[in-house]
Formats: structure tokens, C-alpha cells, sequence
């Protein structure tokens, strides 16, 4: 399978959850590999990080910020259980890309009313490529929020009835996040039980659960 975490707004943490998912399907034993499509490389920058710490490779991480990733990816895809792309924002080509890449398209988005609104655009270029994949999945994601808030209820009220859906499993904005960032470690090699280790399996999980390429439950 392969999944693209993408929105044209920046600062919704694509890159923390593709990480993340990454490594999740990783520690089951599945092989994964993350495809850094944004041109900031942040993905690859923590790749070097966790180098640096000596730390074990979980999953490969290759650079792709180009528009030709719908015609490579699948290639590099072949021979993986599941391929995470990590989407650029604003950058319409690599988008459009991406998403004739993908076989499920994640849209993260934070608790507020203006991300919705935002996401207008990223919507449009999913309908665009649904006229040539028609098959093509998508669900939104509920990311970085406080889940107890009125806001992020009202969020996942509005997305409730929305086209594309709005998955169960939402994620926090925990610390954890940003020391893993730093040091080139997942949430969970932090610490294993943390609430952050346990929204990403629940959102693995979910996604395994919608049956999609060779990723069944």
C-alpha cells in the first residue's frame, strides 16, 4: 500500500505522522520505506539525526521532491508492505503527483474551523485525481490537538458527515513529538506505553483495518 500524508497548509505535522506511521508498520515487522517528497527534507533530516545517534534503521527513507513521483514510487513500492509518502505543501506539481501515486491519501488537519476551510484546495486537486484513479482513498485525520477541547470537538463534528470521512483515531499534541524529532527517535522508542504511542497505533491500526492494497488486518 501506499499512503500519502498530505494538505497544502503547512504546520499541520505531515511529517511527524508519516515518520510515525512509518515506524509503527516497521516495529510490527512489516517493510516500510518513507518517501521525503518536500523539498525542506525534514524527513531526511531526521533520518541523519537518528544516524548520527547510532541508532538501528527501522525503515528506509528516500528523497523524492520531484513531479515524477507517480511513475517512480510505484517502483520503489514493489518490493515494500507499505510506502508513506511525506507531501509538500503549496507546491501544486508535486501534489498532483503524489496523489496519482498513492493508494490512500491522508489529509492531516489541526482543530480549528481554518484548517477545514484551507483544506478547499487540497480537495479540489483530490477530486482532479480521482477522474484518473477513481479508486483513489482518502480520510482526513484529526492531528495535534487537545482531545478534550470544544474546539477539536467542533473540528470532528464538522468533518463528521464530510466527503472524504474523518478517521476515528485523532492525535495529540504531545512533547514526545518534538523530542523525537530532535534526536531521530519514534515516540514510542521514548516510551513505549505514552499516550502519543498509542494514538499511532490506533491510527495504524484503523488504517490497516480499511483493507487497502496488500495492508489487510
Amino acid at each position: 500500500m501506499i499512503v500519502a500524508v498530505l494538505n497544502q497548509k503547512g504546520g499541520v505535522g505531515k511529517t511527524t505522522l508519516a515518520l510515525h506511521l512509518a515506524g509503527a508498520w516497521a516495529m510490527q515487522g512489516r517493510r516500510a520505506l518513507l518517501i521525503d517528497a518536500d523539498p525542506q527534507g525534514s524527513a531526511l533530516d531526521w533520518s541523519e539525526r537518528r544516524g548520527h545517534e547510532g541508532l538501528p534503521r527501522l525503515f528506509g527513507t528516500f528523497g523524492l521532491a520531484r513531479d515524477t513521483l507517480h511513475r517512480e514510487v510505484p517502483d520503489l513500492a514493489r518490493s515494500m508492505d507499505v510506502t508513506v509518502i511525506d507531501g509538500p505543501p503549496r507546491v501544486a506539481g508535486l501534489m498532483r503527483s503524489a496523489l496519482l501515486a498513492a493508494d490512500l491519501v491522508l489529509i492531516p488537519v489541526q482543530p480549528s474551523p481554518f484548517d477545514g476551510w484551507a483544506s478547499a484546495e487540497m480537495l479540489a486537486l483530490l477530486s482532479e485525481a480521482r477522474v484518473y484513479k477513481p479508486a483513489l482513498a482518502a480520510r482526513f485525520v484529526l492531528n495535534r490537538c487537545a482531545a478534550r477541547t470544544v474546539i477539536a470537538r467542533d473540528t470532528a463534528a464538522s468533518l463528521a458527515d464530510h466527503d472524504p470521512p474523518l478517521l476515528a483515531a485523532a492525535i495529540g499534541q504531545r512533547v514526545v513529538f518534538a523530542d523525537a524529532a530532535r534526536t531521530g527517535r519514534l515516540a514510542m522508542e521514548i516510551d513505549a506505553d505514552c499516550p502519543a504511542a498509542r494514538e499511532i497505533a490506533a491510527l495504524r491500526d484503523e488504517i490497516d483495518q480499511l483493507g487497502i492494497g496488500r495492508i489487510a488486518p
